[in-house]
Formats: C-alpha cells, structure tokens, sequence
C-alpha cells in the first residue's frame, strides 16, 4: 500500500500537467484565431496542413483550411477563392477573375494583350507547411506577332495558418529574340460585385464606391476614364466623378489597398512588402484599387511618365526580372465589430510582411534569400554656400541603389531592381537587403534641387556590408538668390488648388487639403479665373500659395479650342551687373504634350530659351500633382535686364487640348557669381 501512494500522487500531477498543456494549446489557437481575425463558428482552425488536389486536367486546388484557391490549369489563372462562407469571393460571372498581364507591341506595330497563361503545371514544393505550385510558359519564334516574347513562370505560395496567396513571376527573354517594348505589367483581381462595395487605401481614403454597372450607365467626361454618375443604383453617388487615376498612389505609400464586404465582413487586400521590383522610384504613381471592385498589384506602368518609362528592348537584348512576392491577403471579423478592424489588421499584416522580408520560403534561384543579399550605409551632407558656410545634413533625403546611369536616371529606369530608403535628420542612411550587382548610388530630396549620383558604381556582393561614409551634393549653384517661387519638393502640391466645379466632385477629396488636386476638371477652372489675361506674379507682393496657379495649362476659348497661355514674373532689381550671366533655374514637377518658352522684359521678342515639345506624363488629366522632374538651368544676359521693374515671360505655347500643360515645381533667378 505505501508503494501504491505514490503512484496515485504520480498520475494526479501527471493529469494536471496534461489539463495544463491542453489549456495552454487552447490559448495558443486562439491567439493565432484573433491574430488572423478568424472568429466566425464554423471558420477552418489555423495551422492545418496544406493540401493540393489535382481535381482534374483542367483545375488545381490548394486548400490550407482558411482559404480554397482554385487555379485553372496549365493557364494559371486563379478563378475561385473560398473564404469564410463566401464560395468565392471574385467574380464568378466573368471569365477573367485572377490573373497576369502584359501590354506590349512589336515597334510600329498594335498595341497587344497577353495574360501570360501557362502550358505546363509544376509542383514545385509540397509539404504540410506550403504548397508552391508553378504555371509556365516557354516562347519560340512560332508565336511571333501572337505572345509577348517572354518566357513566363508564375508562382503561386499558400502556406499553414495564413489566410492569402503569395504571388510572384519570373519573366526573361533570351539573346536575339525580337524586339518589343512593354508599357505594363501587373496582377488583376475582379471581386465579387455582391458582396465588396468599400474601398480603402489609406488611412484618410477610404469610402462606400460606386458599381461598374454605375459606371457602365453613367456620361464619359472628356478624359475617357471619367465618367459622372448619373443614375446610379445607390442615390449617394449620384452626380459624383468616378475615375480610377483618383486612387492613384506613390509607390512608397503604396504597400496595402483593397475591398471590405459588410455582409459577411470580409477583406480583401493586396500587399506589397517590398519595392525592389518596381521602377521609378519611390515617387512613381501608379493605380491601386477602383471601382468594378477591382484591386491590382502593379509591377511597370507608364502611368504618370509616359513612354520615356516603357520597357523597350532592342537588337537582341537578354533580360531576367522577378517580380513580387506580394500577398493577396484575406481577413474577417465578426459581424458585431467594425468592418474598419479589417483595414487595421491588413496594415498589420503588410508590417509583418515588411519586416519578413526578403522571404525564406520562396524556393526559386532567381529569388536571394537574405544571407545571399548585402548592405550599403553612409551619410548624405548638402553643400550651398548661399545657404551655409558649413555643410548640412540631408535630412529626409531619399537615397537608392538603382542600375548604373546618369544622375537622376532612376526615375525613368524600368528593367531592373531599385533599393530606396529615406535618411532620418542627419542624413544617415542604410539600405538592407539588396540584390547582389552592380548599381549607381543616387539621392535627391526635400529643399534643394537636382540630383545627386556618387562618383564610383557600387558593387553589392552575397553578405557584403559596405559604408560609403559622408558623401556631399553641392545643387546646382552659380550665383546667391535673388527670388524664388515654391519649393523644390518635386511637386506642384504648395501652388494654388482651385475649388472643383460643384457639379463635378468626388466627395472623398472634399475635405482633406492634402488631396485637392484629385478633383477632376480643375485644368479648367484656369480660364474662370483668368478669362483674358494670364497670370501675373510679382515678386515681393504675390503669394506662391495663392497666386500661382497649380498647373500651366491652355484657357479653354470656346467651341472646343484652347489658347496657349503667357505667364509673367515681374521683379525689381536696384541694381544690375550687365556684363555678367544671371541664372534662371526651372524645375518642372510634370509636362504633357508641352513647349515652355522664356522670355525677358519682351513678350515679342526671341526666347531665350525653349523646351521644345517635353512630357506625356499626363499629371494633369489624371490628378496627379507631379510626373517626371525635369530640371532646366538658363543663362539670362545682364544686358537684357534693367535697373527697376523687369518681368520674365513663361509661355506654354502648345494649346491643341485642354490637357496640355506643366506644374512647375520651383524657380529661382540667381545673380552672377559673387566671391
């Protein structure tokens, strides 16, 4: 009996330990149930295996218990998602759901479409912890003239216990193959038109949006993508301007966009951890999410830049790029919280995604897990003597590693990876995770104009950690300043914004100032406020933020004709050095189809300077506030100037439709050099 106690005291403690680790586990699952907002009854338990089914020739199917995703096959394209009680939350009366495109034309020839559809299905990985699963498609000279030529592989991740897909492409073209150009590429999602009726992307722009049925029945305004609502299903958005560039973004901000369902709440969002291989640069707009419900993840887009941005490879050129991973992420919540909470919990599951990246479970060569990338750190100064005598930090300044080229190049480049990141107040950066290759160094930012470029290209090797030190930019300078109107920010965003025309707003920028530029029709309120004579800027007197008209366009004259426009600057000088080079620098934050002439004191006479015809960023027809930046440095004779009032003249001297035009971002008249 005594050797019995102890067993009896044995197995109580045993069965404590094991209540113990039960509740333990159930604490955890509910955890990883909140973390995922998954917390309606019936809703898969996190963290099941993975399963693919071959359901037939025709349909592959990935199930990980949260989400269901249906792929046809080999195409590759993604024609069902299944989440928490929706059987499938695109939209199952189109063909065209989830998929791939690109926009391409042989030089000289149509515009195509090509939605990359595979011919072959791989298995790439499959365990319990994920699927990967891979749609191809390989390129011979047979398909010339029918296919993009690229070979294409798509790659689709579903892993354990994450409720969303991770996406990637790896498209290359061989040596000799033919020429092509390419203006786009990108992911498409068409959701459920039932169930996703509110959009977000971004904190301060989210709202209820209209149909595309709405928009199907609605008026075509004079920039084809917009439409004003005129009889829409729901009364709310009757009279409002609908258009897709109003949901543009830049790319630094955009990181994670998407559609809420209320009936169940449901999210749907697209998540791009990562900038690496998108082009442009950090200020590159491009769309996010519209009204359709549509939500994409663009990758190249000649949005905002025009074809001075377009892929175009000639004379055989080879080129590889992946792009992606980004993450098609779904969440829910319980139909007694705010469908708000699944805003919140998407900008925390792109923070997670952020930090996790670069990823360690995508099983490609093309894509360096992190030990097989490196690091660049340094210090960014600014030197202006006609500012200070010391050097200044370059605070906030942006700083990347892009493919090798000119000063300022970055902001046109399109086939490779660009690695930005943004110096704190004393111009100290570091720039992590970069691809191995060759780059130049550039940086740019807030208070000063031009670009900078460090003198040597940078050689960034698996595991290499490279300090480059303080590196200085002396902006372009000749003489100390004698005005100067707005600020070099490379946007036209601190001019004046004029109300939109009551009859054709989108009530989401009624309020934030931030976004007045978003309106439609604004390029036209010009001619309101300057029916005959142009703008006048007198310096001293005139306030930049009030005068200064946002966007140098044409004035609409009537009968479907527009007048080019001649604005003037008029300034006084108490003295002038006549045998000496003043300088006139001009910053342009966008051109479209334009010519800017210069001319002093003479609005007759020759100008002294000419553009010739510059940009098709198309900032101004599509809401933007800035395209490509452009800078122009002009000699101004001291001859040609006088003691007293003297008055430069900025003529856009283009003027065949209304959207021709430029924003200026900064100008600045110097005095010669002076020791």
């Amino acid at each position: 009996m005594k050797l019995g106690a102890p067993r009896k005291k044995s197995g109580w403690v045993m069965l404590q330990v094991l209540l113990l680790h039960l509740l333990v586990q159930s604490v955890h699952s509910q955890n990883s149930r909140n973390k995922l907002n998954i917390t309606n009854p019936g809703q898969s338990i996190p963290g099941l295996a993975v399963q693919l089914r071959r359901v037939s020739n025709e349909k592959v199917v990935v199930d990980n218990g949260i989400i269901q995703v249906t792929f046809s096959s080999p195409q590759g394209l993604i024609t069902g998602i299944k989440y928490n009680g929706i059987d499938n939350v695109l939209d199952d009366e189109i063909d065209d759901r989830g998929y791939w495109d690109v926009v391409w034309y042989e030089p000289e020839k149509a515009l195509e479409i090509d939605k990359l559809e595979g011919t072959k299905f791989e298995i790439i990985t499959q365990n319990e912890e994920q699927v990967e699963i891979s749609f191809t498609r390989t390129w011979t000279i047979s398909k010339r003239g029918s296919l993009v030529p690229l070979n294409v592989d798509k790659r689709y991740i579903i892993r354990t216990g994450v409720s969303g897909i991770y996406m990637y492409g790896i498209l290359e073209r061989l040596e000799d193959w033919p020429d092509v150009d390419m203006d786009q590429i990108r992911i498409v999602f068409k959701l459920n038109p039932k169930k996703f009726d509110f959009m977000a992307i971004s904190d301060d722009r989210q709202r209820s949006m209209p149909s595309m049925a709405d928009r199907d029945n609605a008026k075509i305004l004079a920039y084809r993508e917009a439409v004003l609502l005129t009889n829409p299903k729901n009364p709310m958005f009757k009279g409002e301007v609908d258009d897709k560039y109003m949901y543009s973004m830049e790319d630094k901000d955009n990181n994670v966009h998407g559609w809420i369902s209320s009936d169940p709440p449901v999210g749907f969002w697209m998540i791009t951890p990562s900038d690496e291989f998108r082009l442009g640069g950090p200020i590159k707009q491009d769309l996010t999410s519209h009204a359709g419900p549509i939500t994409l993840s663009m990758f190249t887009s000649t949005h905002y830049a025009g074809k001075e941005m377009r892929m175009d490879y000639r004379n055989g050129e080879p080129w590889k790029k992946v792009f992606g991973p980004v993450l098609a992420y779904l969440n829910s919540v319980s139909p007694k919280d705010s469908t708000l909470r699944l805003w919140k919990d998407a900008k925390r599951q792109m923070a997670e995604e952020v930090r996790s990246w670069p990823y360690d479970f995508v099983n490609s060569e093309d894509y360096p897990l992190s030990h097989q990338r490196g690091t660049i750190e340094g210090q960014f100064y600014i030197k202006d003597r006609y500012v200070s005598r010391l050097n200044i930090y370059g605070k906030f300044a942006f700083v990347g590693l892009a493919p090798c080229g000119e000063a300022g190049s970055w902001q046109t480049e399109s086939k490779g990876y660009q690695f930005w990141t943004k110096a704190d107040r004393k111009g100290r950066f570091i720039i992590e995770n970069v691809r191995a290759g060759n780059y130049s160094l550039y940086a740019w930012g807030y208070g000063f104009i031009g670009d900078y470029k460090y003198e040597q290209n940078i050689t960034i090797t698996p595991g290499s950690q490279m300090n480059v030190g303080p590196i200085v930019y002396e902006p372009p300078r000749n003489g100390p300043t004698l005005w100067e109107i707005g600020v070099p920010d490379r946007t036209a965003g601190e001019f004046y914004i004029p109300d939109p025309y009551p009859t054709l707003m989108n009530k989401l920028y009624v309020n934030p100032l931030q976004d007045r530029f978003r309106q439609y029709g604004l390029w036209d309120r010009y001619a309101d406020l300057y029916p005959q004579n142009d703008l006048v800027y007198t310096v001293g007197v005139s306030d930049y933020k009030r005068d200064w008209f946002f966007a140098h366009v044409t004035r609409n004259a009537g009968n479907n004709t527009y007048d080019s426009t001649t604005w003037q600057i008029i300034f006084n000088l108490e003295n002038v050095n006549r045998v000496g080079l003043y300088t006139l620098r001009i910053a342009l934050a966008s051109a479209a189809d334009s010519e800017l002439q210069v001319r002093v004191n003479n609005p007759k006479s020759d100008h002294i300077f000419t553009t010739g015809l510059i940009g098709k960023d198309n900032a101004i027809a599509r809401h933007g506030i800035h395209g490509l930046y452009r800078l122009y440095s002009i000699n101004v004779a001291g001859d040609l100037l006088s003691v007293g009032d003297n008055t430069i003249y900025l003529t856009q001297s283009r003027s065949v439709g209304p959207f021709q035009g430029v924003m200026y971002d900064y100008i600045r008249l110097e005095s010669p050099f002076t020791t």
